[in-house]
């Protein structure tokens, strides 16, 4: 259970990142027009390859564990929370990012839940 967040988290960016890069159009409403607009999102894929990396590392290292909830606690609750403004500024997206907003939020606050419950042991 002390992994549980991380691994999901592995389990659902990496696939997100590999469609971002390189098929945006397979799940989202996108359309590339300019190269400039694929090297974005290129560069968010390469963000959440490195962020999966990272706890799949906490996962297989108990020494890095913490560092790896931390990164998964700010990544989450720091997409939720863009995603949560641009609800109020822009409008409501498609449904599977507004599915999104509430994992990514239910996987911050339990990795919040986790690391208060490791420290209490």
């Amino acid at each position: 259970m002390k992994n549980l967040h991380l691994f999901i988290s592995v389990l659902i960016v990496i696939p997100a990142a590999l469609v971002y890069g390189f098929q945006p159009n397979l799940l989202f409403d996108v359309n590339l027009d300019t190269i400039d607009e694929a090297n974005i999102l290129k560069a968010i894929m390469g963000l959440y390859l490195a962020f999966a990396t990272l706890w799949i590392v906490g996962i297989l290292n108990p020494s890095l564990w913490k560092v790896a909830t931390v990164s998964n606690i700010i990544f989450m609750l720091g997409i939720a929370f863009g995603r949560i403004i641009s609800l109020f500024c822009d409008g409501f997206p498609s449904g599977v990012f507004v599915i999104g907003t509430i994992g990514e939020m239910i996987l911050g606050f339990y990795g919040c839940y986790i690391l208060q419950r490791e420290k209490e042991m």
